[in-house]
């Protein structure tokens, strides 16, 4: 007996289903591009084996090594965007012929070139028939008086209304069959380039290693250039004004036996000094790391910046329990450094920030509907973000055209 929220999981399913369905068809269309390149790579490859045969190829050797190459690398781009990243190959290529007969990586860019540019160009033409033939379908009511008389479709010839409508009653089959068959099309049109244009595990592997040894120096940059920080707020502004507490509190207490009028106006502005030199102590500490983090939860720490912040912002939080203290903390200035950004910059009349934890990673993005053009280069402290996350092995993406919307997005490992 199905539940009372079966039909809305059924109608979220078709939902979720539909738009993988779209994902699918828009990386088959992706897939035929690099398929054209690919067959147009194999051309070169044939028409320099051909020359070799007269000895003239040689020459020509390091070119379509070179085309292989650009061409795969496409292939690798795309589907690095559609997936887990295709690590590029680090490996330069090679300028004589037995050297490339000899290169694992280009041998298998070849292999990839034979079969995508035919078997990928084909499941590409298949998948994009199946929506447009429902389009045409669907349609065809609207258009088929337009035909000559006695023309049709392949199953039969149309000749009134009623025909034409049990003609668009096909788009139903055509739809179902697109749902049913693209996604798995557009995985097998991946298949090859991920099973041949991946990087050797040692290629990544060492990838992998310096790209840690990377990170960890940004890390420590930022956490020396972090103590400067604290280290400039509390000796130019902290420290000058307990100095001045206890010069005002020396002169208090001479001036107390002559004058206790005047005394008593220096011990009020000590306390003054006093109670501004504790504000700034409390601000400092805070930038550390904010209590209201260890107190609370990340979510009340976000509302409580998004009530200070000039732009009206929105906070959407969903984390199931707490995260570790270094990744709530990324996440808290992550946010706080956007919405300054946002503050300063962006011209924005709203912004909003969305927090959602998938497994082992913590997924932030700051949303704002702003002027856009921010760039990392600009100095509007979107390079800090970036060290900050990558510091945790996380990734930082930035989409901002000119007019607008700019949006940030920021991945954290998290732990499970």
């Amino acid at each position: 007996m199905p539940t009372p929220d079966a039909g809305p999981l059924r109608r979220w399913d078709m939902v979720a289903r539909t738009r993988a369905t779209l994902d699918a068809l828009e990386h088959l269309v992706g897939g035929v591009g690099t398929a054209i390149l690919a067959i147009l790579a194999v051309f070169v490859v044939v028409i320099t084996a051909l020359a070799c045969l007269i000895g003239v190829g040689l020459l020509l050797v390091p070119t379509a090594l070179h085309v292989l190459r650009v061409v795969a690398d496409r292939e690798r781009g795309r589907l690095s965007r559609w997936g887990p990243d295709v690590v590029i190959s680090p490996d330069p290529v090679p300028s004589e012929l037995r050297a490339a007969i000899a290169n694992p990586a280009s041998r298998r860019e070849l292999y990839w070139v034979l079969i995508h540019g035919f078997f990928g160009l084909l499941l590409g033409a298949v998948g994009m028939t199946l929506p447009l033939s429902a389009v045409r379908d669907l349609t065809f009511p609207l258009w088929w008086r337009l035909m000559p008389d006695g023309a049709g479709l392949d199953l039969w010839v149309v000749r009134d209304l009623p025909g034409a409508l049990a003609v668009g009653a096909l788009s139903v089959g055509w739809i179902a069959l697109t749902l049913a068959l693209v996604p798995g099309m557009a995985r097998l049109q991946a298949w090859p380039g991920r099973r041949l244009l991946a990087a050797d595990p040692s290629t990544d592997l060492a990838l992998r290693v310096a790209q840690l040894t990377a990170t960890r120096a940004e890390a420590l940059d930022a956490h020396a250039a972090e103590l400067r920080r604290i280290e400039r707020s509390l000796h130019d502004g902290t420290q000058n004004r307990l100095v001045a507490v206890n010069v005002m509190l020396g002169a208090a207490r001479r001036a107390l036996a002559r004058d206790p009028a005047t005394a008593d106006a220096m011990l009020e502005r000590a306390q003054d000094a006093a109670e501004q030199a504790l504000a700034e102590l409390r601000a400092v500490s805070r930038s550390i790391l904010p209590p209201v983090l260890t107190d609370r939860s990340l979510a009340d720490a976000l509302t409580g910046l998004a009530a200070g912040c000039p732009v009206p912002c929105r906070i959407d939080v969903d984390m199931p329990g707490r995260c570790a203290a270094s990744v709530e903390a990324t996440a808290y200035f992550v946010v706080a450094e956007g919405l300054t950004n946002i503050a300063k910059y962006s011209q924005a009349r709203h912004a909003t920030v969305t927090i959602r934890r998938h497994d082992d990673r913590l997924d932030l993005r700051i949303t704002d509907d702003g002027r856009g053009g921010a760039d990392e280069r600009s100095g509007s402290g979107l390079a800090g973000i970036r060290r900050r996350a990558e510091a945790l092995d996380g990734t930082f993406a930035l989409t901002s055209p000119e007019g607008g919307p700019t949006t940030m997005n920021v991945s954290l490992p998290c732990g499970l």
